[in-house]
């Protein structure tokens, strides 16, 4: 979230698109709630599903799943026609002014694709992408997706970088200035366009259009409007491009760094946000680092390539935060490898992993199944009920050498040998040796939390572990203990980063997690003075932030996001006070929240040019011409002495300093504006451009088990998936009272379709794609309807994620034991490497 939870009680309107936060996050949804009962604000829900969100919606759109790019496109063009846009804001904040290069060519230009798609490779040459201007060496967000490619075989990084000096034009009339492509751009996507891709009326859309907009009706920049989304959004084969679409309208409007603005997504789990923050991705180091590659011959030589330089009009200024790279880089060299990192081997840059292929989720079981991967470590992870694809997973999971599994209960995972389908005697064949470890519940554990608002929140054990239960960080200590003993027994090929590892805990066999907080906060490893204020940081004392974080090795930290979490003070996510002077939901005493505990990210944003805020009402943060510094309730995202007069743009992650509508060369692998492309499974083609109906980038498996399915072979019906609030994923399953809540699986359908195919509620049906089948009830509704795309009529249903072949006995014989992921295709986002989940074909018959 660019905000939080509480801070939507500050909003003036609210558009929820892509999740169903009433039922998925009811004690979060508190304040929405509290924003319509104090406000007056308004909520618009679309959804292809009437939910419970919907219910208390004041106005609702049906969707057809997987166009949500198109209706946020219909909203932008909406805005830039009926003048609805923050002018100031745009101008000075964005990089609406930018000038792009000539060459760069639209979709409408070419055929639905942008310049540089090479059709072979599936792949886009970016250097059309870029801004006009002079000068070089300002490298663009990363090129983590040309760097698993070419940069795999040993090439070097593209020569492609932002200028230094980029050209503009402040009054927004060049025709090849970023506000007048996105005009035109998004010119296409009209009200009739919408209605016709995404089943909405056109006057049903035209009514959630006025309302979104309407808080900028006349200029008045008062008002904020926030939008909440979940994985109903990220879920697709275009997911990232939604979410980009999304922020484009919140730019335009002028929306970002204020109080009940934003762009807001909800984490499904309770500490997602966390798991990406320490490097649940492939493609991450903790701290959103970008991994080095093995054309990254050096520690230098991946600083230039990750390190942005600032990218501007030569009159304005640029943070450019991300420019203290190598800071951030030594200091967690030298957390992982201590005394082992100098200067002189380059803070043991070798010792890191290069990451030299595509190693997401998607990308690993296909690996497995290919003979690639050889074993798996599952912890936490049900990779069977998952999916996509159920059975491909299973397939791949019997070619295995091994798997080991960490878990409460037993699951579909280490239990794959014996899914349904597979006789005694195929259970025989498979070789696959699987080790099954007893964990410890959530409530077991103690440690932290981060929430969807990235407030990082310690938790204590309620419990003791039961029987032979072990936590987590027992388990692995005790593999990494036992792999750094085999090294120093028979040593190895490269020993050096295994034996140099720091592991200076208290219990080596079970680290405290407060220790680990510690290390990944970060300690002075000399005495440190700020030459400004003189502060002084004695060797061995915790770092107050990541400020003070050095590439000179007289600093370690584990992930500089986290600098600040555990001080001198003591463990700052501990913290519960519960004091709010502000009124604005900002509780800087409650638990910590990264960066440097600030609750609304790009907070600048919340003033005009002149360090005024757009709305005194909520005062975040301002320009104190007396003190010549920036304060707030909150803390500034921003230079503090940064004087307004100086033009530094608000957006300091960038290296332009301002918001991105246009996501110049490899800041995304599918186009700089985002574009409206079909499912993979589509009951239409794009009725934008018939002849590039899905994204060119996204490429399909190759496997027996990897079959995609099309109208042609009679899968006609949308079919998407979603959570229930009686059941958490795949787990309380085998908790009685959730089951009996909910003791049987069912598909949501239509009240027209049921007639239609003379089904009546409560009979069982059979879904199918062209990859499984799933059984259940049928729940007749009139929550969903059918829909007109294209002028055609077109069916939805619906099916909650959490039945599978394993659970108690409460559901005997009330479950066909069939995983919904059974009917999920093995396709995903190429940017963020999500599965597309939420929008397949399917067909329905009578069981």
């Amino acid at each position: 979230m660019t905000n939080g939870w509480v801070d939507m009680k500050n909003t003036d309107m609210m558009l929820i698109m892509g999740g169903n936060p009433a039922e998925n996050h009811p004690c979060g949804f508190k304040w929405p709630v509290e924003a319509k009962r104090t406000r007056n604000a308004k909520i618009i829900s679309v959804d292809p599903r009437f939910t419970r969100t919907s219910a208390v919606a004041d106005l609702f759109c049906q969707i057809r799943a997987g166009t949500d790019i198109a209706f946020l496109g219909g909203v932008i063009h909406y805005a830039l026609e009926n003048n609805r846009i923050a002018k100031d804001y745009l101008a000075n904040y964005t990089n609406a002014a930018f000038m792009v290069r000539s060459d760069f060519k639209l979709p409408a230009d070419m055929d639905g694709v942008f310049s540089g798609l090479n059709a072979a490779t599936q792949s886009y040459d970016k250097s059309t992408w870029n801004y006009a201007g002079s000068g070089g060496g300002a490298h663009p967000d990363s090129t983590t997706n040309y760097a698993l490619g070419q940069a795999a075989h040993g090439a070097n990084p593209p020569a492609a970088t932002l200028p230094e000096k980029v050209e503009y034009d402040l009054t927004l009339q060049n025709p090849n200035c970023v506000f007048q492509l996105l005009k035109k751009h998004y010119s296409r996507y009209t009200p009739e366009m919408v209605e016709r891709i995404t089943g909405i009326p056109k006057e049903q859309f035209l009514k959630a259009a006025e309302l979104y907009t309407s808080i900028r009706k006349d200029g008045d920049m008062k008002k904020a409007g926030t939008i909440i989304y979940a994985v109903g959004w990220t879920q697709h084969s275009f997911g990232t491009q939604i979410i980009r679409t999304a922020a484009i309208l919140q730019l335009l409007l002028g929306n970002i760094g204020r109080a009940g603005g934003g762009v807001n997504a909800l984490r499904g789990h309770s500490n997602i946000q966390g798991a990406t923050d320490m490097a649940g991705l492939f493609d991450n180091l903790p701290g959103y680092l970008k991994v080095p590659t093995p054309a990254d011959t050096s520690f230098d030589s991946w600083m230039k390539r990750i390190t942005p330089t600032a990218s501007k009009p030569a009159p304005w200024d640029s943070f450019n935060y991300y420019g203290n790279t190598p800071k951030f880089a030594a200091s967690y060299l030298k957390a992982l490898y201590g005394d082992a990192a100098t200067k002189q081997n380059s803070w043991a840059f070798d010792y890191l992993p290069k990451v030299d292929r595509n190693y997401s989720w998607v990308q690993l079981w296909d690996d497995m199944y290919n003979g690639t991967v050889k074993g798996m470590l599952a912890f936490g992870m049900n990779g069977v009920a998952i999916g996509p694809d159920s059975k491909k997973n299973i397939d791949a999971l019997k070619k295995a050498d091994f798997l080991v599994v960490g878990e409460i209960y037993p699951d579909e995972t280490s239990e794959f040998w014996k899914s349904p389908g597979i006789t005694t005697d195929e259970m025989k064949q498979i070789q696959t040796t699987v080790y099954r470890l007893p964990c410890a519940g959530f409530a077991e554990k103690d440690g932290s939390f981060t929430n969807s608002a990235r407030w990082v929140l310690w938790k204590n054990t309620a419990l003791p572990t039961p029987g032979d239960c072990r936590l987590d960080q027992a388990i692995v200590a005790q593999i990494f203990l036992k792999i750094r003993e085999l090294y120093k027994k028979d040593g190895g090929k490269f020993p050096d980063p295994v034996l140099n590892l720091t592991w200076n805990y208290s219990v080596p066999s079970s680290p405290p997690l407060a220790e680990v907080l510690k290390e990944i906060n970060g300690k002075a490893l000399a005495d440190l003075e700020d030459p400004a204020t003189k502060q002084q940081i004695k060797v061995g004392q915790q770092l107050p932030g990541f400020a003070w974080l050095k590439d000179d090795g007289t600093t370690s930290c584990g992930n500089w996001i986290y600098s600040g979490s555990f001080t001198e003070a003591g463990n700052q996510t501990a913290r519960r006070d519960p004091s709010d002077p502000s009124g604005l939901g900002v509780h800087p005493g409650w638990g910590w929240s990264w960066p440097a505990n600030r609750r609304v990210l790009y907070n600048r944003a919340s003033c005009d040019v002149d360090g005024k805020p757009w709305d005194p009402s909520r005062k975040q943060v301002w320009w104190n011409e007396g003190q010549q510094k920036w304060l707030g309730h909150d803390v500034p995202d921003f230079k503090v002495d940064s004087k307004p007069k100086d033009h530094m743009g608000p957006f300091i992650m960038n290296p332009e300093g301002v918001g991105r509508l246009f996501g110049p060369l490899s800041a995304f692998a599918d186009g700089p504006f985002s574009e409206f492309y079909e499912p993979i499974e589509s009951p239409i083609d794009n009725p934008l451009h018939p002849q590039q109906t899905h994204n060119p980038v996204v490429k399909r498996f190759k496997t027996p088990d990897d079959k995609y399915g099309t109208p042609k072979d009679g899968y006609t019906v949308v079919c998407t998936t979603y959570r229930l609030t009686e059941l958490y994923h795949y787990w309380t399953k085998n908790n009685p009272m959730n089951v009996q809540l909910v003791p049987e699986p069912f598909v949501e359908i239509a009240a027209e379709m049921a007639q239609e195919m003379g089904i009546a509620g409560g009979e069982k049906v059979k879904v199918s794609s062209i990859r499984g089948e799933y059984i259940a009830k049928a729940m007749v509704t009139k929550r969903i309807k059918p829909m007109m795309i294209d002028g055609k009529k077109v069916y939805q249903i619906g099916i909650p994620i959490h039945q599978g072949y394993r659970g108690i006995a409460e559901d005997e014989g009330k479950d066909a034991r069939t995983l919904v992921n059974l009917l999920t295709p093995t396709v995903f986002d190429p940017n963020a490497y999500t599965p597309e989940f939420k929008g397949f074909l399917v067909k329905l018959e009578k069981a």
